[in-house]
Order: structure tokens, then C-alpha cells, then sequence
């Protein structure tokens, strides 16, 4: 009878093996992308970015492809630019390889590029009520690497400020909603409070340092060398510079720390942590596999022994988190830090850069 449950639990465990291989050849099989599917005669055309297959920047197409039209509660815009975010190169390359059971097996089934975007309303359909032809606005919609680009008027959309530029607003959707909610919703954070922010010289950095600020923080940030002068021009009290020195070696306790980066351990991050404080993970290692998600299951095996809160968060788009951002912009509270631009056409290029982890704030594609 031994023997048997021993064979039993075996074979199970065999079973369990080979099932556990065959979904990881599944998950991160790849097709060819194929030739182009050519666009109908009498088509409406307008130039976009797409991708039709998983791979890196060289994978990415610059086509003609049918023009959007707007249904009745939709509003048509002409892009005048769009920002690349980490987002986009994890869809581009269908990594970590989880996302690809929600993107599609072999390749991605939206073929449609880039979410970040500002431009003037060009249509709108016949129920629309909040925007009109000619309103200048910004903010998150999938195929924002296009010419055109529609969608419902109730979804991640606001007007963009008049003090405010086409570029600086495209730069605004993802990275300073990430850094809005990571502050507010997920830590928390309170006028007074000291708050340190490690990847402050990041795209989602940038903003979390100045939303900070105009909640009453006290700000610390961590960058390199050559990005203090423009952390604290943001208005951080203090920068570290993790090439002299280590923020969790610090005297210094936090009431929140908000980690885009995660180059330090969980355990050296609590020691400088208020025992009544928080940490919030953004972000993470690069990997295809568990790499990325190491992080956040690690703070959720501690959290049961620790006092301090300590979650991982995954921003939503708003209408209503673009509308607070807009009156930041307008106010001069908030500003987008661009670190270049590319055309259209070289969003490979721009793609490729942005992988490097080198970008000093927003990177911009300016669509003429």
C-alpha cells in the first residue's frame, strides 16, 4: 500500500512537471509575424506604429492603416504627441511572459502601439456632450503611436491647459497617474509627512518628487550624479546619490518610501521605515519570468511579520486623476521634464532607447 501511494504521488508529480513545461513553452512561444495584410482600395489611411508579432524595436512597423472613425459617444484626434513608457516595450516584447495569457499566445491580438497621447478633437459623434471640434486634449488610449485616434469621451481624457505644450502633456497619462496613486491611494500620504522616492529622476520619478511636494511632503530622493541639480529643482528637500551613498544607511526615518527601482533588499528598506510607515513597489526587476514579480511576493510573505504596510500597485487610468494633474500643470505645480523627441517613424528607435534605463524624464514621439 506504501509503494502505491508512493507511485500515486510520482506519477502525479510527473504529471505536474510535464503540464508545468508544456505552459512555459506555450506562454513564451513566439510566431513570425509574416508580410503586412495589405490595406484595402479606397481605405482611409493614416501612418501608425504596430506590431504584429513579439520582438524587440525591430519588430515594430511603421504602416499605412485604416483611419479610425468615431462612434456616437467617441471623439476623433489628431495626435500631435505621444510619450513612451515601460508599458510599451513589455507589450512590444510580450514580457514578463504572464502578460501574454491577457495579450495573446504567439502574438499580441491588439496590434495597435503606444497608450500616452495630446492632440485636438477633430470629430466627435452625435451624443458626445463634454468635447467639441477644436479642444485641445490629452491622455491614455491604446494606438496612441498613430495619426488619429478615437475613443469614448468618458474614458482617460481632459483638456489640456493652454500655459501647457502638446509634448509636455503627452508625457503626463501613465507616469504621473503611477506616481499620483502610489502617493494618495496606495501610501497614503500625509501633508508633513517625509517621504523618500528612489528612481526620482525617472519618468514616473519625476512626477511622484513634484506631486510630493504639492501634498506637503517632506521629499528625499534617490538618483544618480548626474540628475541631482535636476531632482532638487523639482523640488526634493533632499537627494541621495546612490553612487556615494546608500538611502537605507541612513539616520533618517520614513514615513513612506515609494520604490521604483527595487536595487535594495525589502529587510534594508524597513530599517529605515517608520515602525508605523509604508512602502509602496512600482515597478521592478527586469525578467521574462519570476524576476519581476520577486518583489511582490516577497512583500507579501512579509507582511504578516512586519508592522509596517508594504503592498505593490498597479495604476489605473482616470479622467478624473488627469483633471487633478491638469490643474497642477496650469498651476505650475507640475511640470514634464522631456528628455528627447523622435518622429513617428523612429518609435523603434525611441523604444530602444528607452530600454537602456538612461532617460532623464519623458521621452516623446512628435507627430506632425
Amino acid at each position: 500500500m506504501m509503494k502505491l501511494r508512493y507511485k500515486i504521488l510520482n506519477g502525479f508529480l510527473a504529471l505536474l512537471g510535464v503540464a508545468s513545461v508544456a505552459f512555459a513553452v506555450t506562454l513564451s512561444y513566439t510566431a513570425d509575424c509574416g508580410p503586412a495584410p495589405a490595406v484595402p482600395a479606397g481605405t482611409e489611411t493614416m501612418k501608425a506604429v504596430v506590431s504584429r508579432c513579439y520582438g524587440g524595436p525591430e519588430a515594430l512597423e511603421y504602416l499605412d492603416v485604416e483611419k479610425p472613425k468615431p462612434g456616437p459617444k467617441d471623439v476623433l484626434i489628431q495626435v500631435k504627441a505621444a510619450a513612451i513608457n515601460p508599458l510599451d516595450y513589455h507589450y512590444m516584447r510580450g514580457s514578463p511572459y504572464l502578460m501574454r495569457l491577457s495579450a495573446g499566445i504567439g502574438r499580441p491580438t491588439d496590434r495597435r502601439m503606444g497608450v500616452d497621447f495630446s492632440g485636438v478633437i477633430v470629430e466627435v459623434g452625435d451624443e458626445v456632450t463634454r468635447f467639441a471640434v477644436g479642444d485641445a486634449v490629452f491622455g491614455g488610449r491604446t494606438g496612441a503611436f498613430a495619426e488619429y485616434l478615437a475613443m469614448p469621451e468618458d474614458r482617460a481624457l481632459a483638456r489640456k491647459p493652454d500655459n501647457v505644450g502638446f509634448d509636455e502633456a503627452a508625457a503626463i497619462p501613465i507616469a504621473a497617474i503611477t506616481a499620483l496613486q502610489a502617493l494618495r491611494d496606495t501610501g497614503k500620504l500625509k501633508a508633513g509627512e517625509k517621504v523618500l522616492i528612489n528612481g526620482a529622476s525617472g519618468g514616473v520619478g519625476t512626477y511622484a518628487v513634484q506631486i510630493a511636494k504639492a501634498m506637503g511632503a517632506e521629499v528625499h530622493g534617490v538618483c544618480s550624479t548626474r540628475n541631482i541639480d535636476m531632482v532638487r529643482a523639482l523640488g526634493a528637500d533632499h537627494v541621495f546619490d546612490y553612487k556615494k551613498e546608500n538611502y537605507t544607511e541612513s539616520s533618517g526615518e520614513f514615513d513612506l518610501i515609494v520604490d521604483m527601482v527595487g536595487n535594495q533588499s525589502l529587510s534594508a528598506n524597513l530599517r529605515v521605515l517608520k515602525p508605523e510607515g509604508r512602502m509602496v513597489l512600482v515597478g521592478g526587476p527586469k525578467g521574462n519570468w519570476v524576476a519581476p514579480l520577486w518583489n511582490p511576493i516577497k512583500a507579501m510573505m512579509m507582511s504578516p511579520f512586519v508592522d509596517q504596510e508594504v503592498g505593490m500597485m498597479l495604476a489605473t487610468l482616470s479622467g478624473d486623476d488627469l483633471r487633478y494633474l491638469s490643474s497642477l500643470m496650469e498651476d505650475g505645480r507640475l511640470i514634464s521634464r522631456i528628455d528627447t523627441h523622435y518622429a513617428l517613424s523612429e518609435t523603434s528607435e525611441a523604444l530602444r532607447y528607452l530600454e537602456t534605463q538612461r532617460a532623464r524624464g519623458k521621452v516623446i514621439i512628435a507627430i506632425e
